[in-house]
């Protein structure tokens, strides 16, 4: 009995199947899969009236329903290929589709560029900033020099030097606008193992000039054992000569050397936004320009310079003029080295920028002993250090102040020795 379609006869096979198989049916082996299709003609039409062809699905000719399909290419619109997978609903996925993200390897590259980013930015930042230091104190001209002890000592030195000053600045900073320059303050900073100490110098402090080298002719100058002020040393032959005096007079080995100017001053307060100072009285000085009233405030750089250069409306003159200089400076540096500046490049630059063109440093002095300074100011204002003047016993004949010999001895052994500080000042 011939199981093919209607009107087909064995010789209308063709050899497709294999003519010489014994089997009526096609042969295993050679049933390909068929693709059904989507939903097609009404029931029991095909296109254009054609019936239904039978679905070899299952090689059988056993389809949906009696051996037929449900529909003219069911199936087929869903994406099923011969020899593929199964649909979108079968958990296979549509063939051809986009893979879900890696996101271990999305993540590794986006960590590794950023760190890349980073070291990059800070190798540069650190090239540029160590390029506007400007290294122009000779301290190898220093002369019979004391034996350096524990720990690092900066002398820090704010001069009232006008270079680069227009003359409406000069007038809004009421500088004046004397020739050449002076020290207006001087500070020892000490840090070491333990807590930072921080001792002002008054200008009007009786010293000896003592021997020394010049700085620009190199000639020897004996000393005569001739007394004056302090001050008196910068403004005779500059910051070496200064630092030859304070080692001198005191026996304390001065490490780096760290001098700042008036507008320099003036714009790195701006450039952090101001200053925050409880300031303890009312203080008015028309010669430094001073106007405040006692309490919590924000200076700018104009009213800081004003309140660290008041002398003349303090009861106690130079000696509470340094203790201002050594509030406001802390204050400072607690200012610069906070989250808010350090991390914001909006602030970190400009404030870079202002401080390090602004200040005058030795030939030895690096970046990171800049900034070490600062995280010691920092310290001191954050009540971790001890700030303080050198010791004064009253005035010298001359009417300079004269340091206590006994006291600056001791305070000067225990900076040596990196100890805790215990000598006290008025």
């Amino acid at each position: 009995m011939n199981d093919w379609p209607q009107r087909w006869s064995d010789d209308d096979r063709g050899t497709r199947y294999g003519r010489g198989s014994a089997d009526a049916q096609p042969e295993s082996a050679r049933v390909m899969r068929q693709v059904r299709r989507g939903q097609g003609a009404p029931p029991g039409q095909g296109y254009g009236g054609v019936p239904r062809q039978p679905s070899y699905v299952d090689g059988q000719g056993h389809g949906g329903h009696g051996g037929y399909d449900d529909g003219y290419d069911s199936g087929y619109n869903t994406g099923q290929v011969y020899g593929g997978g199964g649909g979108a609903g079968d958990g296979g996925g549509p063939r051809g589709g986009r893979p879900a993200p890696n996101w271990r390897r999305r993540i590794k590259v986006t960590s590794i560029t950023l760190v890349t980013l980073l070291v990059v930015t800070s190798v540069a930042t650190y090239f540029w900033a160590d390029s506007k230091l400007n290294r122009d104190v000779d301290l190898s001209k220093v002369i019979d020099r004391p034996e350096a002890g524990e720990g690092t000592n900066y002398l820090i030195v704010g001069s009232d030097s006008r270079e680069g000053m227009t003359d409406e600045q000069k007038k809004n900073l009421h500088t004046g606008s004397a020739e050449g320059k002076r020290t207006d303050s001087m500070m020892i900073l000490h840090t070491g193992g333990g807590s930072p100490t921080l001792i002002s110098l008054p200008r009007d402090s009786n010293v000896t000039i003592p021997s020394y080298k010049g700085s620009d002719s190199g000639k020897l100058y004996q000393g005569t054992g001739r007394q004056t002020k302090l001050n008196a040393a910068y403004a005779e032959d500059g910051p070496e000569l200064l630092v030859r005096t304070v080692e001198a007079n005191t026996g304390l080995h001065i490490d780096h050397y760290v001098e700042i100017g008036f507008a320099g001053f003036a714009n790195i307060v701006d450039s952090v936004g101001g200053v925050e100072i409880d300031i303890p009285r009312d203080i008015k000085d028309t010669k430094s320009g001073a106007d405040f009233k006692k309490g919590k405030q924000t200076l700018n750089g104009e009213e800081s310079l004003a309140f660290v250069r008041t002398r003349y409306a303090l009861p106690g003159s130079d000696l509470d003029r340094t203790k201002n200089q050594q509030k406001f400076l802390s204050a400072l540096a607690n200012q610069v080295a906070t989250p808010g500046t350090v991390l914001n490049p909006f602030k970190l630059y400009p404030t870079m920028g202002a401080g390090l063109d602004s200040l005058i440093v030795d030939e030895d002095m690096g970046l990171w002993d800049l900034a070490s300074m600062f995280w010691a100011m920092k310290g001191v204002s954050g009540g971790d250090g001890t700030s303080m003047n050198m010791p004064i016993s009253g005035n010298a004949a001359n009417g300079n102040l004269q340091w206590d010999t006994a006291k600056v001895k001791k305070l000067v052994e225990e900076l040596k020795n990196d100890e805790t500080v215990t000598v006290r000042s008025k």
